[in-house]
């Protein structure tokens, strides 16, 4: 039955498995729009041949699909793993059998990576380890190639995919669809190769911006007319933690659902898509200071010149800006300048 239908599709095939997270990025790949994941995945190709939320073949279906792959009935073109691998106990995987396979998962992806034309970590968990590896980290976990900033995780730091390539990293807590579905159309294309990774291995289609780039605050950030309080209308780097210009992502220029970002809905941004961002050593909501002094400073700014712009810019600070950074709604609207006699 496998050699009669999946086996013999053309096309690039994918296969979607899940370990030590919350499903998070399924549900995020899953509002893929214009158009939605099925059409794009079709158009592209792409054939599903299992995820967790999306499939009917269920136990001994799933397995021998994942049996087929490793036999070398079916070819894998892409193995998109979606959470942190859990190591332990003792490195034994033990953590997360899967079931009915009498395997840990840890096992699987190791073996499934060997035979995969790449292998794609989706969301900060399988990059890095994300949330499932913070605090104590009881189940010692990881991601594909990275264990936060260093390097090597489940499969090693010398690893590369059956095309060449290391462990594809769509970091994110969730990742957004696009930055998926963008990926793997390039991949399908043969259209991506290492020189369109960044540091972390993210793709750079997303990773060469910042969330700071089309943030609905750059005014307040502009003059640093601040918010104080949640709710507030100003620039959240001064006072509430926000870290959109550090952060690697195009949060507020490919917008989520459509609509939305985590700045655009009031949230300051706390830089999901890095290694360790799940353990910044303050709380979420506040800027850790030195002297008054923001000590997370935009990216490529040095700090004397932060200093300085900063002064310069609350000298200058508009009213209407003062003031409606520290309400919830737009309390002085912008005039329009008065006309001269002989306009």
């Amino acid at each position: 039955m496998i050699n009669q239908t999946l086996g013999q599709q053309a096309g690039f095939n994918l296969l979607w498995l899940q370990s030590g997270g919350c499903g998070g990025c399924s549900l995020s790949l899953l509002n893929a729009e214009s158009p939605n994941l099925l059409h794009t995945l079709e158009g592209a190709g792409i054939n599903l041949l299992w995820h967790p939320m999306l499939s009917e073949e269920t136990g001994s279906e799933m397995v021998r699909i994942l049996e087929a792959i490793l036999a070398g009935e079916i070819r894998l073109d892409a193995l998109c793993f979606e959470g942190a691998v859990m190591r332990g106990p003792n490195d034994t995987g033990r953590f997360h059998m899967l079931a009915g396979t009498g395997r840990s998962m840890l096992d699987w992806v190791q073996d499934l990576a060997a035979v995969a034309g790449y292998t794609l970590g989706i969301g900060t968990g399988a990059s890095f380890g994300g949330i499932t590896a913070g605090g104590g980290n009881p189940t010692d976990a990881c991601g594909l190639q990275f264990a936060e900033t260093e390097r090597g995780g489940v499969l090693g730091e010398a690893y590369r995919s059956i095309r060449g390539l290391p462990v594809i990293n769509v970091a994110g807590c969730p990742t957004h669809p696009n930055w998926i579905t963008e990926t793997l159309m390039q991949l399908a294309l043969g259209e991506f190769s290492e020189a369109d990774l960044d540091e972390w291995q993210r793709p750079r289609g997303y990773a060469d911006h910042l969330v700071h780039h089309g943030c609905p605050r750059n005014e307040f950030y502009e003059f640093k007319a601040s918010a104080e309080e949640h709710s507030q209308l100003g620039c959240m780097m001064e006072h509430m933690g926000c870290l959109g210009t550090q952060a690697h992502a195009d949060c507020n220029t490919r917008l989520w659902n459509g609509e939305g970002s985590c700045l655009r809905g009031g949230y300051a941004c706390i830089n999901c898509t890095a290694p360790g961002f799940q353990e910044p050593g303050h709380p979420f909501q506040e800027t850790p200071k030195f002297a008054g002094i923001p000590i997370g400073l935009p990216t490529d700014m040095p700090k004397a010149w932060f200093v300085a712009l900063a002064s310069l810019s609350k000298a200058a600070t508009p009213n209407r800006l003062r003031q409606n950074a520290v309400s919830d709604h737009i309390v002085v609207p912008p005039q329009t300048r008065k006309k001269g006699r002989h306009e």
